[in-house]
Order: C-alpha cells, then structure tokens, then sequence
C-alpha cells in the first residue's frame, strides 16, 4: 500500500459542509467550550467556499440544493440496490448493486483509497458500526459478510465513484432491518476518551454548525505515545461520523502527518445536534475503532467530541469491527 497520505472528504451541503481533513504532528489540547455559530439562530448558512461532494477524491463545490452524505437512495443517476434488506440476527450475507440510471448493475468504478467501493453499516442508534470490504462479482453484485448482533433498525453507505467520464464521487445510503423484538440503546455518555484493546485515544477541538474547527486526536498504549501507526486505505486516520437521527454521513481522512501519535481533521457540522464519530486506526497489523459522540451547537452543550471508555473497551463487545 502507498503510504503516502492524499487529502479526501466526504463533504456535504443542505446547510453547510461538514469538512475536509488534514494530519498533523502537534500536541492535542483539552476540549474547549464552543463559540455560539455566527450564522444566525441555528447556524444552517453553510460557506460558500467549501469542498463537497460525497465521496472520496476530488469533490468539486457545494450547491445549497445537495443534501449531506448518506440520506439519498439514489443520487447522480445512480441507485444502490440493498437485494438482502432483511438479514437475520448474526452473521450474515449481504449482497447489494450500484445501478445507473437505466436500472444496469455498474461494474466499473475508480479506485480510490485501495478500494473501488467502501460499505459501511451502522445501527439506527449508533451503537454498531461496521467498516466493510466487499468483494464484486463480474455482474455488478456485490457481496460482504456482516455480524449484526441485534434486531432493529440499520443503515448502509456505500461510497464510490463510478469509473463512467464526468462520475463524481457518491455516498448513497439504504435502510435495512434485522427482524426481532429490539430496543435502541442509549449514546455514550460525553468524555474526552475513549479505550479500545488497550489503546486510549484522546479527542480535542470542537465541532461547530456552519464552521470550520478541528478535531485532533492523540493515540497512546500503556501511557506511551504510538509514533508507529500503520497506514489503513493510504492514511494513519480514517473518520466517519454519522449525525444521530438521519444518519447524515461524513467520511475523511488526513493528508499530512503520522505515522503518529496525533491525527488531525477539520469538520463542519451541517448543522446542530449530536453525532457519533468512528476513527479506525491501524497498529500492529490490526485495525481498531475509537467511537465518539459530540453534541455540536446545542445552546447550553459543549460539543466536546466523547466517548464511553467503559463501552469501547472491548472492540468486539462495543460493535465496531472490519470486514
């Protein structure tokens, strides 16, 4: 794998952009109290001037009428097809399609992070993430195995770019459900750590509705910094932030920076609210995810980025695993 490091964001714009992403070698700080957003009320007027698009690569400009990430079935001309929307409890087999707008199966797509598409599935409640890597047969059909261990509500994303001339990068999201008696779980608790197989992972900065602010996150072992991280899909850090209640998606990675401890992005969030972020991270030969929350603008809230310690101790036991 090239480690080099390229700049990409899954950036999106009803209101605002959530951002882009950058690696950098400081220190990280504690969590600062938010400034109240400077664009109105709710602070819904995204800038002008940000990358968007919903995918990985080069992203083009946002447009006012563009939804955020991950809550458009079919955007572009494309469709995701979901053909196993009802899986059992446990592990099992998904297979899905990307259609073009004559209802064919795409086969082609552009390579972007080592992969040609990137399928991830989270539960309605934020508490199950799972980072996929499917494999695509000739067809079009493509086919993962996922371990979903409770009924209810989940949505997947599929991110890619089709390989077709002027195709720009696509994040499209799908509902599906796991049949059986189910209660959604509470989030996490807001702190500014969170522990999974030993690791502690620290997360500073702030999120803010309509402006830039960057998230900066510090990995350490037995109290030790890691200075040796390992690239994972071309980068030392992969986030994916999922907004609580539509799921709205953000997916970046850093640019510059590592081979660690400290892995930097900058984010805006769309809006207020809260959100859960997933940082997956690599070192020796395994890769682990550090989930979050952050409340992001709510009048009163710190939007300290945070997690659970006690539920992300075991990476198995918290949900958050990779195909």
């Amino acid at each position: 794998m090239n480690t080099g490091v390229k700049i990409t964001a899954f950036a999106a714009a009803l209101a605002a952009t959530f951002g882009t992403a950058y690696g950098v070698g400081k220190g990280v700080g504690p969590l600062e109290e938010p400034k109240r957003a400077e664009h109105g009320e709710h602070a819904e007027a995204a800038p002008k001037e940000q990358s968007a698009g919903d995918g990985h690569g080069d992203h083009g400009k946002a447009s006012a009428a563009e939804l955020p990430g991950g809550l458009q079935v079919s955007e572009g001309g494309y469709t995701l097809d979901l053909e196993t929307p009802t899986p059992p409890v446990g592990r099992s087999t998904l297979k899905f399609s990307v259609q073009d707008a004559a209802g064919k199966k795409v086969t082609a797509f552009t390579t972007e992070h080592g992969k040609e598409l990137h399928f991830i599935v989270a539960s309605r409640d934020l508490t199950v993430f799972r980072h996929l890597h499917p494999e695509k047969a000739p067809d079009g059909t493509w086919t993962v195995e996922a371990d979903l261990p409770e009924a209810g509500g989940y949505k997947a994303f599929a991110d890619f770019r089709p390989a077709a001339k002027g195709a720009k990068p696509l994040t499209l999201g799908v509902d599906l459900a796991v049949p059986g008696a189910s209660a959604p779980k509470p989030l996490p608790a807001v702190a500014p750590t969170a522990t999974v197989d030993g690791y502690q992972v620290r997360l500073g900065g702030t999120l803010d509705p309509g402006k830039a602010g960057e998230l900066r996150l510090t990995v350490t072992k037995g109290g030790k910094p890691v200075t040796d991280l390992e690239p994972y899909l071309g980068a030392y850090g992969h986030l994916v932030a999922l907004r609580q209640g539509d799921l709205a998606y953000l997916h970046v990675h850093p640019n510059e920076g590592g081979p660690g401890p400290d892995v930097s992005f900058t984010a805006t969030a769309p809006s207020p609210g809260t959100y859960r972020l997933f940082l997956d991270f690599q070192h020796e030969g395994k890769v682990r995810t550090a989930a979050f929350t952050v409340k992001a603008g709510a009048t009163g809230a710190t939007p300290a980025p945070s997690a659970d310690a006690s539920e992300t101790a075991d990476h198995d036991a918290a949900g958050h695993t990779h195909g």
